[in-house]
C-alpha cells in the first residue's frame, strides 16, 4: 500500500484513497445471505407439512368416525386394538405418501422445466440432492403415521356393543 501511495500522491494511512475489492467477503456474504434464505425456506416447507398432518388426522378422524360401525364389528369378530390402530395408520401413511410423493414428483418436474427454460448462467443444474428426496419420503412415512395415530387410538376405544347398537 505504502508503494502505491507514494506513486499516485497520497497518504498511506487515508484508507478512501485506494478501494480495495474483497471477493472473500462478498463471497462469505452471500454465503450467509443463502444459508439464511435456506433455513427460511426449510421452516416454511417443515410449517407446510404440519399443516397437512393436521389436516390428515382430521381426515382420518372423520373416517374413523363415518366406520365406527365396521370398526365395532371387527372388534366383535375379535380384532384387537392393535389390529385397529395399525389398520388406521396404514390408511394414514398411504395417503401422505400418495400425496407427498406426487408433491416430490411435481417439484422435480418443475426443476427439470426451470433447468431447460434456463436462460441464465445463475441457474445452472437446478436440482435435489438423493439424500434430501429420501429423508423427505422418510419424513412424509413417520408424518403420516403421526396423522393417523390418534384417530386410530380412537377407534380402538370403541364400544362394541355402542356401536351395534347404534342404528
Amino acid at each position: 500500500m505504502a508503494e502505491l501511495a507514494e506513486r499516485h500522491n497520497f497518504s498511506p494511512t487515508d484508507k478512501l484513497a485506494v478501494r480495495i475489492h474483497d471477493n472473500v467477503e462478498g463471497y462469505d456474504r452471500f454465503s450467509k445471505m443463502f444459508l439464511i434464505i435456506s433455513i427460511f425456506v426449510v421452516m416454511i416447507g417443515c410449517g407446510t407439512l404440519a399443516a397437512g398432518v393436521v389436516g390428515v388426522s382430521n381426515i382420518m378422524m372423520i373416517a374413523v368416525k363415518e366406520r365406527t360401525k365396521e370398526i365395532g364389528i371387527r372388534k366383535a369378530l375379535g380384532a384387537t386394538p392393535v389390529s385397529i390402530i395399525l389398520m388406521i395408520v396404514q390408511e394414514a401413511v398411504f395417503l401422505t405418501s400418495i400425496a407427498g410423493l406426487l408433491g416430490l414428483a411435481g417439484g422435480v418436474g418443475m426443476l427439470a422445466l426451470i433447468d431447460s427454460a434456463a436462460m441464465s448462467e445463475m441457474i445452472r443444474n437446478p436440482s435435489i440432492h438423493l439424500g434430501t428426496g429420501i429423508a423427505a419420503t422418510t419424513f412424509l412415512i413417520f408424518a403420516g403415521a403421526l396423522a393417523g395415530f390418534f384417530p386410530a387410538r380412537a377407534a380402538a376405544r370403541v364400544n362394541p356393543i355402542h356401536t351395534l347398537r347404534d342404528e
